[in-house]
């Protein structure tokens, strides 16, 4: 569930399903002036009964505390375990009102868009900010001052670059990312995701060829980018082509494996040994494959469906706010950085205000320039040092060890 909020226009609420097709939208208006709690209880937790809704992304602009705090106590009445995140909502009121997103939901009012980002970017972020106009997202400090068609070409490649490591999974994907693949352009992306839409989620590569307009010299272009979590045989998760399988097949029969066995992650460990063992040359001539073929099919064997983004921080997940009475100096709770100022962070802690991280307390060694440390977005460790019941304002420090 994609949750942005507001005031006076009240929340726009948006449900997606796993494949990031639209479900549900409506708007509720637990906020000041209406302050219809109530009536915006009733009608959420009415929907995510109904579609199973099992994690909620709240947007993190105006009334995203009143919101936060009005979800936190929502939730507790549902049927079944439900988890709330905060999303950065840089760009999409830019994206709702932009030509993309009229094409890709002309039946859905504008203002109503910004839920279905706010969703999308924590299901699948790669997907949905390459849709937003680089300038109405924060990408560096001076990035007005740079030649916009060189920063947007700069993206561009990053983009790509990204798109080639990581894969896309091509039952998330939006046509904006897929079309950044090899041999898929705008129109066969779009023939995608309504093949999608209308026959659900794809289980091979192979069903690709069934897409209009997408003929075997683009699948054999597109398919060793394309990712498919949940597919059939665990290859199609994986960079080996289509066209390498019975290879890779071959590859793990030697070695007495077989393709299943790379979901069972004791097998897996055993797979990796043993693949870490092979002599290259050797193997390659028995199996009349280049030897670079070989060590590709090789190195992604040993890491199946892995996702280098994987290593990065995970999202905060909760269930409840903490209240300002809750904290004691000494605490170490996580949080996420909101805002960096000249002289310190404002973080995160789920409490109704942002605790401040001094400049002083970022580091044990000399800080400069407290953007040097962190960045918005950032997920860090912080200790609390300071506590203004009166003021309700709270000290941290990042100096833990």
């Amino acid at each position: 569930m994609g949750f942005d909020p507001a005031y006076r226009t009240g929340c726009k609420i948006a449900i997606i399903d796993e494949t990031g097709k639209v479900l549900d939208i409506t708007t509720v208006y637990p906020t000041e002036p209406q302050n219809d709690v109530e009536g915006a209880e009733k009608e959420l937790v009415r929907l995510i009964n109904k579609d199973h809704v099992d994690m909620i992304a709240i947007g993190n602009g105006t009334a995203s505390r009143e919101s936060e705090m009005f979800v936190s106590e929502m939730i507790k009445k549902c049927d079944h375990e439900v988890l709330y995140t905060i999303v950065s909502e840089a760009g999409a009121s830019v994206y709702s009102a932009s030509k993309l997103a009229t094409e890709e939901y002309p039946d859905i009012n504008v203002s109503i868009r910004g839920a279905i980002s706010i969703a999308r970017r924590l299901q699948d972020p790669l997907a949905e900010f390459v849709k937003i106009d680089p300038k109405s997202i924060g990408v560096g400090q001076y990035q007005h001052d740079v030649n916009q068609k060189k920063l947007e070409e700069s993206l561009a490649g990053v983009v790509e670059d990204s798109v080639n490591k990581v894969g896309v999974d091509v039952n998330t994907a939006t046509p904006s990312l897929l079309s950044y693949v090899s041999g898929i352009n705008k129109t066969i992306a779009k023939n995608i995701v309504k093949y999608r839409d209308e026959n659900g989620k794809l289980k091979t590569r192979k069903e690709l060829l069934k897409v209009p307009k997408l003929g075997k010299v683009a699948f054999e272009q597109c398919a060793g980018f394309i990712r498919i979590p949940e597919g059939i045989n665990p290859l199609e998760n994986t960079a080996v082509h289509p066209e390498s399988y019975e290879i890779a097949e071959e590859l793990l029969k030697t070695l007495g494996y077989v393709t299943g066995d790379l979901k069972d992650k004791d097998k897996l460990v055993e797979i990796r040994k043993k693949l870490s063992e092979i002599k290259l040359a050797e193997t390659a001539k028995t199996l009349n494959v280049g030897e670079l073929t070989l060590k590709d099919i090789i190195d992604e064997l040993s890491k199946p469906g892995r996702d280098p983004r994987e290593d990065m921080p995970k999202p905060i997940l909760r269930q409840d706010v903490l209240k300002f009475e809750d904290l004691r100096e000494g605490m170490i709770l996580t949080g996420t950085v909101r805002n960096v100022i000249d002289f310190g962070a404002f973080v995160d802690i789920g409490v109704k205000h942002d605790g401040l991280v001094h400049i002083s307390e970022m580091s044990e060694k000399f800080v400069k320039n407290p953007s040097d440390i962190v960045s918005v977005g950032d997920i860090v460790k912080v200790k609390v040092i300071g506590i203004d019941n009166d003021r309700q304002k709270v000290k941290l420090s990042m100096k833990i060890g």
